[in-house]
């Protein structure tokens, strides 16, 4: 028995805005179903992510329709989960993965949170933000419990882990339960295989570039999916690498030999097939940026999608000329080291998870976390609590006007 995982394809992503890198995403998701065919995979788990947004355009559905009535033609089902980008965090509401269960999409969810796939039981969940890390961590601990009882397992799920995500993770390492053999994630778009409790963690990592900081991964581990083979004591991991549609070129060149540099890479990128993204580095700079900005676009603009320059002033640090999107600045440290005063935990991650909802203008999510929130924490029951038949306003504590500044500030 072997399957295939796969996960942050991001259908319907418009990289810089351009429509033609929200076509590479579709063309490299179609050769990733192309691949899986030819591997005759048993099924397929798709780790979240599926879609770059929870309400994804008709094009972004139709593409992958088509790749999941490919794989049922041959015979191959799909199981998914929601990851962060194709939920919507409200109560009641339901990701986009959800509309081609009658063609045979099996979603795992809250409500269905496993299956049996012959002799292997996969379970899973959707994603949950950091501040509802105590339901996760539950239902984690009863998914662990019905995988005791079956020889072989797989946990699907789309989660930042600690140990590779990062300062804003939404799960430590310890958390996981150990007796899974396989670890399905997404989340995570590098690759990332490692062992865990009885098996693998494996993130077999984004299908596309979907951010420039993914380069130098892409240039060790390639783009693709996994084939997980359960035939023996433990799973088998192989890597299957898809070529990305497009070519990102970073390329560093001297002020004093530019002309030269511009044209060796004229030469390079003349015969693409597609044009490709150059990700420029000009060193030495000695006269006005734009005019040197001016002349790699007259030679170079015409052979290129996009153009992104660095110009390294002569004697002065870098100016950044189209600032990189992974490289910019957001608040979560700031807020952290405010709401750290209160020195409780499930407070920071709340307070991180309302920055960016607020910041997306998603008012109503907004309001749902909070409410799960305090349910969760804060709960009392209805029999002790007796309401006065007036509504009254009270004014807010300090310690809730201080949070309100907080997060005023962080949002402005």
């Amino acid at each position: 028995m072997k399957f295939a995982h796969l996960a942050d394809t991001h259908l319907g992503y418009r990289q810089f805005g351009l429509v033609e890198r929200e076509k590479d995403f579709y063309e490299v998701f179609e050769k990733v179903i192309d691949k899986i065919i030819e591997e005759k995979v048993d099924f397929v788990i798709h780790s979240g992510d599926l879609f770059e947004t929870a309400r994804p355009s008709p094009i972004a559905l139709l593409n992958f329709q088509k790749g999941l009535l490919k794989l049922k033609g041959a015979g191959i089902p799909m199981y998914a989960i929601a990851g962060n980008h194709d939920i919507v965090m409200r109560n009641d509401s339901i990701p986009p993965q959800v509309i081609f269960k009658k063609l045979g999409l099996k979603v795992i969810s809250p409500i269905n949170t496993t299956y049996m796939h012959g002799d292997i039981f996969i379970a899973g969940l959707p994603f949950y933000p950091s501040s509802q890390v105590k339901n996760l961590k539950s239902k984690l601990a009863d998914l662990s419990k019905k995988a005791a009882n079956h020889e072989k397992s797989v946990l699907v799920l789309h989660q930042g882990i600690d140990k590779y995500f990062g300062p804003n993770f939404e799960l430590e390492i310890g958390d996981l339960p150990d007796n899974f053999n396989y670890y399905a994630m997404g989340h995570i778009h590098n690759y990332i295989n490692d062992n865990f409790g009885n098996g693998k963690l494996v993130y077999p990592g984004s299908s596309e570039i979907w951010k420039t900081n993914e380069l130098k991964d892409y240039k060790e581990n390639g783009k693709g999916f996994v084939i997980v083979d359960f035939d023996g004591p433990k799973p088998l991991v192989k890597r299957v690498k898809v070529d990305i549609s497009r070519t990102f070129i970073e390329r560093s060149l001297d002020y004093s030999k530019l002309e030269s540099g511009i044209a060796g890479l004229k030469e390079t990128i003349i015969g693409f097939d597609k044009k490709p993204i150059l990700d420029l580095k000009i060193n030495n700079v000695e006269s006005d940026t734009k005019m040197v900005y001016e002349l790699i676009k007259e030679e170079l603009g015409d052979l290129s999608l996009m153009i992104r320059p660095t110009f390294n002033m002569a004697g002065e640090e870098d100016l950044d000329v189209i600032i990189n999107q992974s490289e910019s600045l957001g608040p979560d440290d700031l807020l952290k080291e405010q709401l750290g005063n209160y020195g409780d935990e499930s407070v920071i991650r709340l307070g991180l998870d309302l920055y960016h909802f607020l910041s997306k203008d998603k008012i109503e999510e907004s309001e749902d976390i909070l409410k799960q929130f305090f349910d969760e924490n804060y709960h009392i029951a209805d029999e002790d609590v007796e309401l006065e038949e007036e509504e009254i306003e009270e004014e807010p504590s300090e310690g809730e006007k201080e949070i309100q500044v907080t997060f005023k500030e962080a949002l402005e």
